[in-house]
């Protein structure tokens, strides 16, 4: 019975009772209840008049995370919005300060984050929120916000990168013909950056612009914030670029020791790689993994890690080189060097290019003399014995050998222009590399700090 003597109450009471009222029955104090009166939050200012102007300020408290695996940013902000209400109209010169909670009362505009992953309202004590009320119907309603907002990031060129987010504030229900959003004080409503230290990223630029939201059910009011930050790049020199680089010159280590010296050449290269190895998988931690992005540190670590494996096998040929290169001893002996000398830098292996050479230079010999001594020998009375069956004529034998004798001939010039690059001396690879390697090396920086800082 109470219910259906309610809903036979006029309107324009029940709106009174509810303006003049607050929660838990405390009743508004007459100043309030004056500006209440007859007011309807649900209707906004200039109902029929055109559309309401909100101006818009940002002040930025902090800038906590900056996120490249989430592409996202969180901020701290002071989101201030300002309006007239003519219903607001009261006579005096001074302003009312309102307390947050009655902002349940007045009628404020629908404006939301774009890009918002994340966002709440401080409530600590009580909710961050301010009303104040002008003599002249102007609104002035603050908030402090923490939002999480995504933010599009190119880091290709990472972590020389530049990377410019934004902050998009848009109206969620009032379009263009009910509400119109702009910047209080044009790129100066938006404070706070200067002060703001970041861990990683420095503040190079911040403007604010003006646009629309075009969406099917119309076209909105949007206004954006855009602050490029810029990466601090001697943390990654400190920890990735000065450590590739001094494994890079560690790996040429061993082009100063001795071929012979197998395990210690090995030890260093392979340890170098492992270290390199470590190291670019430390370095892809914080970062996304998306196949689309080539980073600026992937590239550097990619040519560290190209050098250092390209050391470990400069000695694997060398040492392949040195043991299967018929003129060593030539080569070393007209250089001024003894046998033994190359027969100590194959690790010890005892080559038999001496024995070889004599035990051929034994069979020539019979075969040169041969003639001589059947000139002058005096014919044997005594008739030999009949040759072995192994014994063929040397005209049978002419064609097969001549066609193997030029097989191996054309195979050993093949594997010398292989494996030795036509290197006279294979000990002389070291030498060659030791110049070859840093040179390149230096190069290849030059091209890769030009192109990615100035390009």
């Amino acid at each position: 019975m109470k219910i259906c003597t309610f809903l036979h109450i006029p309107p324009l009471l029940i709106s009174a009772l509810i303006c003049c009222s607050v929660k838990d029955g405390e009743i508004l104090p007459p100043t309030i209840q004056k500006l209440m009166k007859g007011y309807n939050k649900y209707l906004r200012p200039f109902f029929d008049n055109g559309p309401v102007a909100v101006g818009m300020s940002l002040d930025i408290a902090s800038i906590d995370t900056i996120s490249e695996i989430n592409m996202d940013y969180t901020a701290t902000i002071f989101l201030r919005q300002r309006w007239t209400d003519e219903r607001l109209v009261f006579q005096g010169n001074k302003s009312l300060s309102l307390d947050g909670r009655l902002v349940e009362l007045l009628w404020v505009p629908d404006t939301f984050i774009v890009d918002s992953k994340k966002s709440f309202l401080h409530d600590i004590t009580v909710e961050n929120r301010l009303i104040r009320i002008f003599p002249n119907g102007t609104v002035l309603y603050a908030l402090r916000i923490t939002t999480t907002v995504a933010c599009n990031m190119d880091l290709t060129k990472y972590p020389m990168d530049k990377q410019t987010c934004t902050l998009q504030l848009e109206s969620w229900g009032y379009n263009i013909n009910d509400v119109m959003f702009y910047w209080a004080r044009g790129n100066d409503s938006v404070s706070g950056l200067d002060t703001l230290r970041l861990a990683q990223y420095t503040v190079e630029d911040h403007y604010t612009s003006v646009s629309e939201a075009m969406y099917e059910t119309g076209n909105y009011p949007k206004l954006i914030f855009h602050f490029e930050l810029k990466r601090s790049i001697l943390y990654f020199i400190l920890e990735t670029y000065v450590p590739s680089s001094l494994l890079v010159v560690l790996s040429w280590v061993s082009f100063w020791i001795s071929q012979s010296s197998v395990p210690a050449r090995i030890c260093i290269g392979v340890t170098t790689v492992l270290t390199m190895t470590t190291l670019m998988m430390g370095a892809r931690t914080s970062l996304p993994n998306a196949n689309c992005f080539i980073k600026a540190i992937d590239v550097y670590l990619g040519i560290c890690f190209s050098f250092i494996f390209g050391a470990l096998i400069e000695y694997a040929v060398a040492h392949f080189c040195t043991l299967h290169h018929p003129d060593c001893n030539h080569a070393l002996m007209y250089r001024g060097h003894h046998p033994q000398d190359c027969d100590e830098e194959v690790n010890g292996v005892v080559t038999t290019i001496a024995s070889d050479s004599s035990r051929a230079k034994r069979r020539k010999e019979p075969s040169d003399q041969a003639p001589a001594r059947a000139a002058t020998a005096e014919p044997d009375p005594v008739p030999h014995a009949p040759a072995s069956p192994e014994a063929k004529p040397p005209r049978a034998l002419s064609k097969p050998l001549a066609r193997c004798v030029r097989n191996l001939s054309l195979v050993r010039q093949m594997l010398r222009s292989v494996n030795c690059c036509h290197v006279e001396n294979p000990h002389y690879i070291d030498n060659y590399s030791r110049v070859t390697f840093p040179l390149s090396f230096v190069i290849v920086n030059m091209l890769y700090w030009t192109y990615y800082l100035y390009l």
